[in-house]
């Protein structure tokens, strides 16, 4: 976090000059390179969240990854299957919104709409327990990424809350996140990125 240093002058964008621009692109790429230690510290917060599972919400996302890692998955996979809760603690009726739009400039497009659609996905092995249609995910049939998503909640993310399991730490996911997050692939803001 920046407290102090050179910052801009103006008091709206439309007063900015190239010079503004310069100094705050300049905070952004050495914010931006924090990334990946700001994911790894809200994945911490999910220890010791049980939310009524057998495991907490950070085993449950580690078994995850540790399931897809084992299966031979390439790193991007592993990361959004790591990632696929973490917005458990700011997004209760939104999760997947929030992991996938944070994956959404590191990941392929598939990777993206696995993790956004995961929820309904996953509602096939419990929403009709709480009146609710478990076949919701039915309404994404015939898209490109329909079998891969249900492949990933069916191998990975239903499976994944064995207290008996051997999972990896999150400190042998983290080199994978690191580089996963390095450089964004698909962003407006990519150009600034190359420049850092």
């Amino acid at each position: 976090m920046d407290q102090g240093g050179e910052r801009a002058k103006f008091h709206a964008m439309a007063e900015g000059t190239a010079e503004d621009w310069a100094i705050i692109g300049g905070a952004f790429r050495g914010f931006a390179g924090g990334l990946p230690d700001r994911i790894l510290t809200h994945l911490k917060l999910l220890d010791g969240d049980f939310g009524g599972f057998a495991i907490d919400r950070l085993q449950h996302s580690l078994q995850t990854a540790t399931r897809a890692h084992r299966d031979g998955r390439p790193e991007d996979y592993v990361v959004m299957a790591l990632l696929h809760d973490i917005g458990d603690t700011l997004g209760s009726y939104n999760h997947p919104e929030i992991a996938a739009a944070i994956l959404r400039p590191f990941v392929s497009e598939e990777l993206h709409w696995i993790a956004d659609k995961h929820g309904a996905f996953q509602g096939y092995y419990f929403f009709h327990y709480l009146g609710m249609d478990r076949d919701v995910r039915e309404n994404f049939r015939g898209h490109p990424h329909f079998e891969a998503c249900a492949e990933f909640c069916a191998k990975y993310d239903q499976a994944a809350f064995d207290p008996a399991y051997d999972s990896a730490p999150l400190d042998f996911f983290e080199p994978m996140v690191r580089r996963v997050f390095a450089r964004p692939i698909n962003s407006i803001y990519a150009k600034a990125a190359e420049a850092a």
